[in-house]
């Protein structure tokens, strides 16, 4: 998927742990851990603010879009 998170670099930036952010979201671990290795398939748009409004971030800064090239170069 060209979409990528980066959730974890986020955390580092801020010295933050997931457990506190779980906490501090009010979302579980579980949910927050699946979003954070790039297994979510959605994401909801409170949750992306409540995420933001904690670290102090865009969305950008969480979410990234990555267009697939092929071998050649040539966009997919």
């Amino acid at each position: 998927m060209p979409i990528r998170v980066n959730l974890d670099v986020a955390l580092a930036q801020r010295k933050r742990r997931l457990t506190d952010l779980a906490d501090a979201v009010g979302i579980t671990i579980q949910n927050l851990s699946i979003l954070k290795t790039g297994k979510a398939r959605a994401i909801r748009f409170s949750t992306l603010d409540a995420i933001c409004r904690e670290l102090k971030c865009q969305p950008g800064d969480i979410l990234e879009y990555w267009s697939e090239v092929a071998d050649d170069g040539d966009p997919a």
